[in-house]
């Protein structure tokens, strides 16, 4: 098999394609020949040791994927070889073989394409994590999404609009929101130019947004806090801009509002069942076309440090995909 290796810690650039010896599954294992490896901001952290994950050298990054079922390790049940599947497996996913615990699969619907298969269960998955257990959204609330035309921001865009909020986009740029408006968003705050607090306060007539969705962090999450409404909901997702932010606690006193852990993959973990679910909906949204998947580019696997570098320099809008060659 082919595989994309991080063998020493630092830029895209210092990934290094190897051949290696093809994997066999063990008991309660699959192994899955990727056609699709969708990449996520993290990527470009993990393989700079600058992750909460610390995997050893060396490992291909790549969290979530999409391909066909090769083999069966003992014991699996309700898989079959040739099936097309999809899964999570936190990195290890950019090469042409892998081996994944059955739990962590889900068979793909058909009407639903490798590209957008791969790429639905680390940000769509996180987002609706995001704002059904931890935000608890309700139908006709507000929902300020910061970063909204990026891949994770997008989810929360389109998941926003599925669970019924009013959905505010936030970006730094009249395109990056146009873009948004595209897949939903109701509205839009360019911070590059306006006033973030304020211009959300003046959209809901002074009582605030309801909900924040904050995967940017740095100067804008205390900006978005000061504007939530009582009662609101601060979601910490991200930290993209780099910067993780000191927030005042007298806010959250004086708001009455709660600021909000997401961290999708403990609850992947801990809540097994309520993540079958979430990812259950999410596969029958993208299948009836409520969300749209939206798959920024793809490229080969002998292109993931060009790949990455677009998430890094934050120019993705929607998800960068992989195409993994097949044996």
């Amino acid at each position: 098999m082919i595989a994309a290796l991080c063998e020493s810690f630092g830029p895209p650039e210092n990934l290094v394609l190897r051949n290696l010896p093809d994997p066999t599954p063990g008991a309660g294992e699959i192994l899955v020949a990727p056609s699709r490896v969708a990449l996520n901001f993290f990527d470009t952290l993990i393989i700079a040791d600058k992750y909460q994950v610390k995997p050893a050298l060396p490992f291909s990054p790549g969290g979530e994927f999409c391909g066909r079922v090769i083999a069966l390790g003992v014991g699996v049940e309700g898989f079959v070889v040739g099936q097309r599947v999809a899964g999570y497996c936190s990195y290890g996913a950019a090469r042409s073989r892998l081996v994944v615990s059955a739990a962590d699969l889900a068979p793909v619907p058909d009407g639903l394409s490798d590209d957008q298969a791969a790429g639905l269960f680390i940000t769509y998955g996180t987002t609706l994590y995001a704002l059904k257990q931890r935000g608890a959204l309700q139908a006709g609330e507000t929902l300020a999404v910061l970063g909204a035309s990026g891949g994770v921001g997008l989810a929360a865009v389109e998941i926003g609009r599925a669970l019924g909020a009013e959905v505010i986009a936030c970006a730094s740029s009249p395109d990056k929101l146009a873009f948004a408006r595209e897949f939903g968003a109701q509205r839009g705050i360019d911070y590059s130019t306006e006033d973030l607090k304020e211009t959300l306060k003046r959209m809901t007539g002074g009582r605030g947004v309801d909900c924040v969705y904050d995967a940017i962090g740095g100067e804008f999450s205390e900006k978005a806090l000061r504007a939530i409404a009582w009662n609101g909901r601060f979601l910490v997702v991200g930290f993209a801009a780099g910067d993780i932010p000191k927030i005042p606690l007298n806010l959250t006193l004086l708001k009455g509002c709660a600021i909000i852990g997401v961290y999708w993959g403990e609850f992947v973990k801990r809540e097994p069942e309520a993540h079958r679910a979430n990812m259950a909906q999410l596969f029958a949204w993208a299948a009836d076309k409520t969300i749209s998947a939206h798959v920024h580019a793809v490229l080969p696997l002998e292109r993931i440090a060009e790949a990455l570098n677009l998430l890094k320099e934050r120019k993705a809008q929607g998800k960068i995909v992989l195409a993994v060659p097949q044996a």
